[in-house]
Formats: structure tokens, C-alpha cells, sequence
């Protein structure tokens, strides 16, 4: 297959996710959405993110991580090249970018995550990959379209017996769709799917993961209460920041939830 010089919204992930666990494809589109990445589009509508498109990224993330800036004192950081530039190692920026090189020139693959191959097939892909065992997280089309899995798929990907994903939808813990009158499931569907048979392993059955399911939906009750006010609005524009809102609202919800078991598991080891 042909190399091509620069990567999907899904490989992009895939680099990100080691440093910045928390992002998403949902935000990098906000990114664009507010005018802090500027990604090159194919006639079909496909996101095309070159070396210093994935810079950009970075450094706005590393901003809003260790800084706290709001997104327009990053966008004025931007402006200046040069404050890109010195935060890493960098290629050429944007305006060099697609400057043709001869064939005899061109970089290594394996030197430079940006000249990578035509992406493999989803279980293979490198946003597939880089979740750190999570099979599922924001898997998507090449249009950046939530991709949905036959059941086939579903089984191939987790490793989950039918079984257990049987008892998964009968507890309201997994959602089938129907597409055309076949069963489909969505990429939650897929971690779900592979956390229960991780769960499982350890003892813990899908009658137990219930009130899982009955948390979710108090916290979810409680987020729409947050943004439906401004749902109403009708605006194109405040729907893509509500999208970023409930990421946001999601990750805090697992980074609480996560400090308050380990919290509780502390005491129970220790006896408090």
C-alpha cells in the first residue's frame, strides 16, 4: 500500500491518548470547531492531520492541563509560531508542510509517526490500540461517523460469550440497534462488553454491574439538567459546546468516582 504524510482523526487519538488520557474525538472536533486547528479536508470529507497539526494539539492541551487557560488565551498563544515551535522539537510548520521531497529523501516510516500506511482494520487500528485495553473507545469510520458493529464483530473484538452479552442487554446494560432490521451495536456497546468480561474474570457477574447502570443514568439526569437550558437555544454553534461540555462533565464523573472507590478501598485494607 501506498504511504500517505499524514493521519486520520483516530490515529491522531491514538498518539494523544499516552499523555492526555482524557481527550477524545469530541474534543479535537471542538478544537477545529473554535478555530485552534485548521485540519485539511479529502474531496470525501476525511480530516487529514499533519506533524504540526498534531504540535498544535499538544501544546493547546498541555496549556489547558498545567495552565488552566481558557481556549482564547490559548488561540492568541497560537498566533505566535514561534511559542509552538520552542515547546518541542518540531517539523516544518504549516506553510512548509506539503512541500514535495524526493522520493530518495523522504523520512523513514518508522522515524516519523506522521508518514504511517493506510489504516488497518479496526481491530488493529492505532486508536483501537492506544486506549490501554479498551477496545472501543470513540471507534469510528473513516468519516469520523460512530462506527456500528454486527454482533459477529461485537464477539470478535471483546472476546465476550454470547451468554454474558445476552444477560448484558437483559439488564438494560447494553443497547441493541436495529439498522435495517439487523442487530447493530455502537462503540459503548464494545467497552461495555469488554469491562463486563474483564469483570467477569475477576469474580464479579452482570447481575452485579446493575447498579452500574442505575448510577450512570442518576448522573447523566443530573448533567441534563446542566446543559438542557442551553439545548434550547437551537444554535448550531452552542450544540458543539454542550458536545464538549459533557465530555468534559463524563471525565470528571470517572476521575470522582474513581478517587472515591480507591478511597473506600483504602479503608477497608487499612481498617478505617
Amino acid at each position: 500500500m501506498s504511504e500517505r504524510p499524514y493521519l486520520s482523526i483516530g490515529e491522531v487519538l491514538g498518539l494523544l491518548l499516552e499523555e492526555f488520557p482524557d481527550v477524545t474525538i469530541s474534543k479535537i472536533r471542538f478544537l477545529e470547531s473554535q478555530g485552534l486547528i485548521e485540519p485539511e479536508r479529502t474531496p470525501s470529507g476525511y480530516r487529514k492531520f499533519y506533524d504540526d497539526d498534531v504540535l498544535r494539539l499538544r501544546f493547546i492541551l498541555r496549556e489547558q492541563r498545567e495552565h488552566y487557560l481558557p481556549l482564547k488565551v490559548i488561540k492568541g498563544r497560537l498566533d505566535d509560531v514561534e511559542t509552538v515551535e520552542t515547546a518541542e522539537t518540531s517539523t516544518p510548520p504549516r506553510g512548509l508542510r506539503n512541500v514535495v521531497i524526493d522520493q530518495g529523501d523522504r523520512p523513514d516510516p518508522a522515524q516519523h509517526p506522521s508518514a504511517r500506511k493506510t489504516p488497518e482494520p479496526l481491530a488493529q487500528s492505532p486508536a483501537v490500540a492506544a486506549t490501554n485495553g479498551s477496545l472501543a473507545r470513540d471507534v469510528t469510520d473513516a468519516l469520523d461517523r460512530p462506527q456500528l458493529l454486527s454482533r459477529d464483530d461485537l464477539v470478535a473484538l471483546t472476546g465476550i460469550d454470547l451468554e454474558t452479552l445476552q444477560q448484558l442487554e437483559q439488564h438494560g446494560l447494553i443497547t441493541v440497534r436495529r439498522v435495517a432490521q439487523q442487530e447493530r451495536y455502537d462503540s459503548a456497546a464494545c467497552e461495555i462488553a469488554e469491562l463486563a468480561t474483564r469483570f467477569g474474570r475477576l469474580g464479579i457477574e452482570v447481575r452485579h454491574l446493575r447498579s452500574w447502570r442505575v448510577a450512570a443514568d442518576r448522573e447523566v439526569g443530573l448533567f441534563e439538567q446542566r446543559v438542557l437550558p442551553l439545548l434550547r437555544q437551537r444554535n448550531p454553534q452552542v450544540r458543539v459546546e454542550v458536545a464538549a461540555l459533557l465530555d468534559e462533565l463524563v471525565m470528571l464523573s470517572g476521575r470522582l468516582h474513581s478517587a472515591l472507590v480507591a478511597d473506600a478501598v483504602r479503608s477497608m485494607v487499612e481498617g478505617r
